[in-house]
């Protein structure tokens, strides 16, 4: 059990694959569009059901309750050469000689 004002992560589906822009790559229309929000819980629950919670800009959401206290996870992709490169160009433009961090 997830106790009310819990910190929690819903999922909701927006549109449905047949509800999609026609205009969109055919991988792309065939999946729906689903929606992710992390916020506080608004009543005890268990995970897998329909829930409520309050995001942090105030807004009310309603979805499927996947899971508790959700970290953060970010991911750019795998690592490009060329990006380090342009890296290393821009501070020796913008700081001159050798940049140490």
């Amino acid at each position: 059990m997830i106790r009310k004002n819990s910190w929690v992560q819903i999922t909701k589906v927006i549109l449905k694959p047949g509800e999609r822009a026609i205009n969109l790559p055919e991988p792309t229309k065939k999946v729906p569009l689903v929606m992710w929000v992390k916020g506080y819980l608004q009543n005890d629950a268990v995970i897998g059901s329909e829930v409520k919670i309050k995001t942090l800009t105030g807004r009310i959401e309603s979805g499927v309750l996947v899971c508790e206290n959700p970290s953060y996870m970010h991911t750019y992709g795998e690592f490009v050469p060329e990006i380090l490169k342009i890296d290393q160009i821009c501070k020796q433009t913008l700081f001159g000689g050798e940049f140490n961090e």
